[in-house]
């Protein structure tokens, strides 16, 4: 049986992880280590019984003895020596018949935080696992660490930093922060206070009465810090602010804004926040009646339009929810069509409960208080609703979040794009029975367009209806016609059907018809994206299949291997996404999704054009990696 036949005849979630298993001889070694790479990740589904003999291709082997599997799964995972956390409820584990054999199923749920890690054996530093594209890696030490701090009841924002004090705090920051709580609330009463005791009510300072010890927290440290104190490394932190704009789409045109620290400004959040938030609106094309009479928007000045009240929530988000132990910083990014704002850490809630808004759990409080004292950040919940009602409000199409890891880094992306492009509609148009699609499944079909592929997953980010429905959606347009199924990496996710090619296209009995486009593969050339890309000796070029023979050779590699063979391959020429498909013997939307997005947002690649969906896109490979490339 293929995946799509078994995911449909066990009824499993699509945007759920899950993992086939033979159980011949009894339970595998390798379930614990998937059981705890589930919990600590998105969960999923380990189904035992089911053997995949090549990719999306399975035997169905069933149990010998499905009794004693049962018995002897639920004594290890009750065994605090064996298993540290058992998650799960009534019903996440049962058996389920395929033809006539009986397969056992369990549905691993996400541990929350304070469960987290979930590890195999006595010690977390050695059996803690996590989900990686569509495998299982123990964790490092630092990666378990981080964990283990996520646990505790006492925020990561208000430890006490010993040898630290008022010195080490910016007084003129503290100054414009004073003068800005004023401005809003004029008689709050923390305003009576000045020094200490104004920054003990903020929690920029505190006493612990069990230890006796006082002094600067990391909140007060990250809001109000001077330069040379936060570059210390005695604080224990990873410090580091980085804001880039780049808005031409000439490629020569590197970044045309950045903001780092470089000793011409005091680079603590607030400073930053003041800086960045003005550049992030400014030459917002807004409808007049948002227009307010003042050169920009006040940083912290509520009511100009949802679109900057969105903007706000996801500056103050990101500063907010970061990991100031992780690797990489805050990092902020405008281009033409998009802003992309990236912190390091984790979700300390599932993917699911950030989409539905209602659940908030932050990871520096005190510094959320510090922001909500001026009218920034929200602490109910409403957050990602007042991002996505801003982004409504133009009509722009709908905010992204991804989860990173190695090293761990939430990366929202909020597209500055018509929801429904007039482009993507017009390609629709053409298909048979377009136009008895409802809203609904129209918008399916532009963010399978826009974005290369859509999932259930994807869906659940902007989407009210259940993921149950969302499925039922999705498998209902495989059966019209419009999207097939295109299962690589995580989840399932779909691609449209065909697509429209801009030219005719030359046909003869060489020609290989992919993704509906025509690529005439003669001896020299390939015509790809139903363009002509002439790429001579391309498939035939001995250096080019020399670099890429590892991967046609082995169906598993490392990500690290196969980025290093992809940067090989496009370091003296641009390569569209077919092409190094082509070479590599991997599906393009696979490579897409599980490499070149990343590439290109580490700066690994760099794009022929601008637009990242454009249909001529190919990419080459920014030289300061090949010289990395070449000292390795």
């Amino acid at each position: 049986m293929n995946i799509e036949q078994i995911l449909t005849t066990l009824q499993l979630r699509e945007d759920k992880e899950y993992e086939f298993k033979s159980a011949k001889g009894g339970l595998p070694r390798s379930l614990w280590e998937t059981f705890s790479a589930m919990a600590n990740t998105e969960g999923g589904y380990i189904v035992l019984g089911i053997k995949e003999i090549q990719d999306e291709l399975f035997e169905i082997q069933g149990l010998d003895d499905p009794l004693k599997i049962e018995k002897d799964f639920w004594n290890t995972v009750n065994n605090r020596g064996k298993v540290s956390l058992n998650p799960l409820r009534n019903g996440d584990a049962q058996f389920q018949t395929i033809g006539e054999r009986i397969v056992f199923i369990i549905q691993v749920p996400i541990a929350n935080r304070r469960q987290r890690p979930v590890y195999v054996g006595q010690n977390p530093l050695t059996g803690t696992y996590r989900r990686y594209n569509d495998g299982d890696y123990l964790c490092n030490d630092t990666e378990v660490r981080r964990m283990l701090s996520d646990q505790s009841e006492q925020s990561a924002d208000s430890r006490i930093l010993p040898f630290f004090s008022e010195n080490d705090l910016d007084s003129e920051t503290i100054n414009q922060y004073r003068n800005r709580l004023s401005a809003r609330i004029p008689n709050h009463p923390w305003l009576l206070h000045s020094g200490q005791a104004f920054l003990k009510r903020l929690g920029g300072w505190r006493h612990d009465p069990q230890t006796g010890e006082e002094g600067v927290t990391v909140a007060g440290l990250l809001m109000f810090g001077t330069e040379e104190t936060l570059r210390s490394p005695d604080t224990g932190l990873k410090f580091h602010l980085d804001y880039r704009e780049r808005v031409s789409n000439a490629i020569a045109d590197r970044w045309t804004d950045r903001l780092t620290p470089d000793g011409t400004w005091t680079p603590n959040l607030f400073q930053f926040f003041q800086k960045v938030y003005p550049k992030l609106v400014d030459g917002l094309k807004l409808p007049f009646a948002y227009q307010e009479l003042v050169p920009f928007p006040d940083p912290v000045r509520r009511g100009t339009s949802p679109v900057h009240e969105a903007i706000q929530e996801a500056l103050v988000n990101a500063l907010i929810h970061a990991d100031y132990h992780g690797q990489g910083g805050v990092v902020i990014e405008r281009f033409s069509d998009r802003l992309e704002l990236s912190n390091p850490g984790n979700l300390l809630i599932s993917l699911e409960q950030w989409a539905r808004g209602a659940v908030t759990e932050c990871r520096n409080p005190t510094l959320q208080l510090m922001f909500q004292l001026l009218g920034a950040g929200d602490k109910v919940g409403a957050g990602v609703d007042k991002i996505r009602q801003g982004w409504a409000s133009q009509k722009w199409r709908w905010p992204r979040i991804e989860i990173v890891q190695q090293p761990d880094r939430i990366r929202l992306i909020l597209p500055m794009v018509s929801l429904l492009p007039e482009e993507s509609l017009a390609k629709l148009r053409v298909f048979p029975g377009y136009d008895q699609l409802d809203a609904h499944e129209v918008e399916i079909l532009v963010t399978a367009n826009v974005e290369g592929t859509v999932s259930n997953q994807r869906l659940q980010q902007f989407s009210t209806e259940h993921a149950t429905d969302i499925t039922k959606r999705l498998q209902g347009l495989v059966a019209k016609g419009f999207l097939v199924k295109s299962s690589s990496g995580r989840w399932t996710t779909y691609r449209l059907a065909m697509e429209i090619p801009s030219n005719s296209i030359h046909n003869d009995r060489n020609s290989i018809h992919s993704d509906g486009n025509s690529i005439h593969n003669g001896r020299n050339s390939i015509y790809s994206d139903g363009n002509s890309i002439h790429n001579e000796l391309l498939l035939e070029d001995p250096k080019l299949l020399a670099i890429s023979a590892p991967a046609r050779e082995k169906t598993r590699m490392s990500p690290e291997e196969m980025k290093k063979i992809i940067r090989k391959l496009c370091q003296n020429k641009y390569l569209t996404l077919n092409q190094i498909g082509n070479l590599l013997n991997r599906n393009p939307v696979a490579i897409r999704n599980q490499f070149i997005q990343k590439m290109l947002r580490e700066n690994e690649l760099i794009p022929l054009h601008a637009e990242l969906n454009h249909p001529q896109q190919a990419y080459k490979t920014n030289p300061l990696y090949l010289e990395s490339d070449a000292r390795r």
